[in-house]
């Protein structure tokens, strides 16, 4: 993990004053810009607006939407990160960012879309936004040097422009991109780090039915930012955690799995010699996708989106020099918003139900001499209930899904997700990584039987800890 530095005062006094007007504009200039794209390159039926359809918007009120999972419960909440670092890179803090936030999503569903407002948008967009839009800036900031020039500061502009857009469009705008300063322009300094890559092989079996291997390559991404057993915080994502798998494998979707933990505030509970731990509040982001399976029908193993959920965390570590270190987590949520595959509700674009409830995720760690080998342990609960449904015979065929205002069927489902990962130091900074996953849904439904499906990954990996 890299060595922490704070930021220079200077920087935190011309990046920190706050400029209102500014960050207003860049937002409901994104909204309009995006309407334009979405209405006069797509041409899609939604952004046909007219005051009517504003007035209409205002009437009728919100409802659950039937766009994909994906949609829904990622691209939402990355519209909701564009307005949110809109307002961080005109000096505004973490909590009142989040009102920007909200302020973009409830302009573009009221306003800017000829369909009723979307219930699950307005939740999943600003607050899933700021746990995606956090990280992105930090990770922005952290690419910036306002002391660079030539080739070196067009890189590093260009970098924070993909990961931040509005942050990027903001300095090109004040003229930022390319001011000469004396000091580096990073408001967080340099935050300590580990990132570890992991890039190798993925055999995926659904409910032990796979009648031959079923391969594919795959990449994921572990970042740890800042210190888990700082003493205090009060700052949002001083600490937080990125896991991201990318896959190649027939059927599935690219994006298998998108995790962020950010922490809100901690305290230290204990600190002795060799052992410390800390309890604080954590804001989360999980989003695991997979698509239907053909050589098997038209099953689809699972599909799990959770833009909007937090709880408290309890962090351990003891430490032995020379032989182990260990750490161990566990975290209690309360989930405001997430998504679950159903096995009957297909209409539209939707797939899912929407559900209200909690999860409870642990995990622990081990590592052996000097980070020569490692064992780590982990399990995630997902309990989810869909509480308002449609009524009993109805067809879902005949029934018009602009109007069709439901979470879906009526049920309570869980998803579980348990993990096991070794790595075995190759050479250096090199590991060898053996990988097993089994993920299980089970859904309890009012109008039908239940169902319950698992599916099991085994990748082996070759990872590189910087």
């Amino acid at each position: 993990m890299s060595h922490q530095l704070p930021p220079d005062s200077a920087d935190l006094e011309y990046y920190g004053r706050k400029h209102f007007w500014r960050a207003s504009a860049e937002v409901v200039g994104f909204n309009i810009g995006l309407w334009a794209f979405d209405r006069y390159v797509q041409h899609g039926d939604w952004s046909y607006i007219s005051w009517n359809s504003i007035k209409e918007n205002f009437k009728h009120g919100f409802i659950w939407d039937n766009d994909k999972l994906g949609t829904n419960t990622f691209l939402h909440p990355y519209n909701g990160n564009l307005y949110f670092n809109a307002a961080r890179a005109n000096g505004f803090n973490f909590w009142q960012s989040e009102l920007f936030a909200i302020g973009g999503s409830a302009m573009w569903e009221l306003f800017m879309e000829c369909e009723y407002p979307s219930t699950n948008d307005v939740i999943a967009t600003p607050v899933g936004g700021a746990a995606i839009g956090e990280p992105l800036f930090r990770a922005s900031d952290a690419v910036l040097d306002d002391r660079a020039t030539g080739w070196n500061r067009f890189g590093r502009e260009a970098a924070a422009f993909i990961l931040s857009p509005l942050r990027g469009i903001n300095r090109i705008v004040t003229g930022q991109a390319w001011r000469h300063r004396d000091t580096p322009g990073r408001i967080f300094g340099r935050p300590s780090f580990a990132m570890q890559l992991s890039l190798g092989l993925k055999m995926m079996e659904f409910q032990g039915r796979m009648r031959k291997p079923f391969f594919g390559g795959s990449l994921q991404i572990d970042l740890e930012y800042g210190d888990r057993f700082e003493a205090k915080s009060t700052k949002p994502y001083d600490y937080f955690t990125v896991k991201a798998e990318l896959q190649g494998l027939k059927y599935q979707p690219i994006l298998n799995q998108l995790q962020i933990k950010g922490r809100l505030l901690s305290r230290e509970v204990l600190d002795h010699k060799n052992s410390s731990g800390s309890i604080g509040l954590y804001q989360h982001f999980d989003f695991y996708d997979s698509d239907t399976i053909n050589t098997l029908g038209n099953k689809v193993p699972y599909k799990l989106g959770i833009p909007a959920s937090l709880g408290a965390g309890f962090l351990f570590r003891d430490v032995q020099r020379r032989r182990y270190i260990f750490d161990g987590y566990v975290h209690a949520n309360a989930i405001l918003l997430g998504g679950i595959l159903s096995d009957h509700y297909w209409t539209d674009e939707r797939n899912y139900n929407w559900g209200q409830g909690f999860s409870i995720k642990a995990g622990a760690n081990i590592t052996w001499d000097h980070r020569k080998a490692s064992v780590s342990v982990m399990n995630e609960y997902y309990r989810l209930w869909t509480w308002k449904g449609y009524k009993q015979g109805t067809v879902l065929e005949d029934e018009d899904y602009h109007t069709l205002n439901v979470m879906g069927d009526k049920s309570v489902a869980y998803f579980n997700v348990t993990e096991v990962r070794f790595d075995y130091q190759l050479w250096k900074h090199l590991y060898g990584t053996l990988i097993f996953k089994s993920q299980v849904r089970s859904t309890h439904y009012r109008d039908f039987q239940n169902v319950k499906s698992s599916t099991m990954d085994l990748r082996l990996m070759c990872t590189y800890k910087f």
